[in-house]
């Protein structure tokens, strides 16, 4: 009866005499009478300004192709959040073809992923490039973007006969922001950020990356300079072991709260190494402790783990 349905849905939609030479542009269908992701998205009125944009984008026909795809489809109130968020009308957004192309893709995985197959909590790479990552929130799923923002997925596994659609209640972004930007912009980072400068570590932690950086409080530097008898400024003037310190906190890969190797040893880019327990509670090389308050801060370039406690390499 489903498979009916959607037949005469199509039939409906694109197959009277007169509009059968616009097939294609109606999203086109395979035998079974399903319509491509973007056929999805023109029969529902709730995707107006996604057909818009993916027109505006000229993604129209890629996303009519074999495929498959998996297309997080936000609704045109999540488009009229965006534009307030972004301070833009529509006919800017659909104007700036670049930054369109840029957040449609961010919407698109290649493959077909359903619901059940979401690999929760690790990060997820679509067509655009960088990452978001998908996590349970009670009995739903909620995305958070490339700029730590968060969408909820409000329906599931909308068939197509290149892939499946998602419906969210927000526009994902990618990330417009390096590890050391992120740093930044928390004030509770702004000593690890002096400490970064004064290493002469900042365009490193600029580059490509992917980096993990376990990122030390403001508190925390406070207890390590008490813990040392040292000042602030002693410790920043000491490049050497700045170096060697900061550098411990770093992994020369990106690693997600759900990816990261509990009970066994973490090597460092300084060359060290550390453990992390099933508490989230990190054991340096001199065997001292530090918990992991916060997860999973999402940057261009890699993503952040807050440390309440500055952990130190072997003497």
């Amino acid at each position: 009866m489903q498979t009916t349905s959607r037949r005469r849905f199509a039939a409906a939609l694109c197959l009277t005499p007169l509009l059968t030479p616009l097939l294609t542009a109606c999203g086109g269908g395979d035998d079974d009478g399903d319509p491509t992701v973007v056929g999805v998205a023109q029969a529902d009125a709730q995707f107006s300004v996604l057909v818009e944009a993916i027109t505006a984008a000229g993604l129209d026909t890629t996303l009519s192709g074999a495929g498959p795809y998996t297309v997080f489809a936000p609704t045109n109130d999540a488009f009229t959040a965006l534009l307030a968020e972004l301070g833009v009308t529509k006919a800017q957004l659909l104007a700036d073809k670049a930054t369109l192309t840029a957040v449609l893709q961010y919407h698109v995985i290649a493959g077909r992923v359903a619901k059940a197959d979401v690999p929760l909590g690790k990060p997820v790479t679509p067509l655009q490039g960088g990452i978001f990552k998908v996590d349970t929130a009670g009995n739903g799923l909620v995305i958070t973007d490339g700029r730590n923002r968060q969408a909820r997925i409000t329906a599931t596994d909308v068939t197509a006969s290149n892939g499946l659609v998602h419906v969210i209640d927000k526009v994902l972004l990618p990330a417009n922001k390096t590890v050391v930007a992120t740093a930044q912009a928390v004030p509770d980072f702004s000593i690890l950020v002096e400490a970064v400068v004064a290493a002469g570590l900042v365009e490193t932690l600029n580059g490509t990356g992917p980096f993990t950086v376990f990122a030390p409080t403001n508190a925390a530097f406070a207890k390590l300079l008490a813990e040392l008898g040292v000042t602030k400024e002693q410790l920043l003037a000491n490049k050497p072991l700045l170096t060697q310190v900061l550098t411990y906190h770093v992994l020369p890969s990106r690693v997600l709260k759900a990816q990261v190797p509990v009970g066994s040893a973490i090597t460092t880019v300084q060359g060290g190494t550390f453990t992390v327990d099933a508490s989230l509670a990190i054991t340096d090389a001199r065997g001292r402790k530090a918990a992991i308050t916060a997860t999973d801060v999402l940057a261009s370039n890699g993503v952040i783990h807050t440390l309440d406690t500055v952990i130190l390499p072997a003497a």
